[in-house]
């Protein structure tokens, strides 16, 4: 299994939406040009990089593709507990490789960048979506 690791360059993600910090599209434009996801899962995967980064990486600087999974999913159990899984679900995140396809989303829109043995596929399979969000909590 490769190792992608994700560099950081913006300390406070929510900085980066707003007007003024030169991003070419806003989480919506970005969201309606793609098509596959909602505004709000990218903002909540460019959030939980740098959520990531400071509560779950041991190297700050860089996160592999793994890492950044488990911090997202940490990230979105802290957010919204037990409804998790069905708010990525809604926002069109249905597995691991989602999340990695947001990254790379906005790695070619240069929020972020990543090393050039970096690949899409260190999202593959990181995880079971219902095992890691839902499963754990009981109705």
């Amino acid at each position: 299994m490769s190792s992608c690791s994700l560099q950081i360059r913006v300390h406070n993600p929510a900085n980066r939406f707003s007007k003024g910090h030169g991003m070419k599209r806003s989480p919506e434009q970005l969201a309606r040009e793609d098509g596959r996801y909602s505004p709000g899962a990218i903002r909540f995967v460019y959030e939980g990089l740098g959520y990531t980064a400071k509560n779950v990486a041991d190297e700050p600087r860089h996160v592999s593709g793994q890492v950044l999974c488990e911090g997202l999913r940490k990230l979105a159990i802290e957010k919204w507990g037990g409804l998790a899984l069905l708010v990525l679900n809604t926002w069109g995140i249905k597995s691991t490789r989602d999340l990695g396809e947001i990254v790379w989303l906005m790695i070619e829109h240069e929020w972020m960048s990543a090393q050039p043995t970096d690949s899409i596929d260190d999202f593959d399979n990181v995880y079971d979506f219902k095992t890691a969000l839902k499963d754990q909590f009981e109705f």
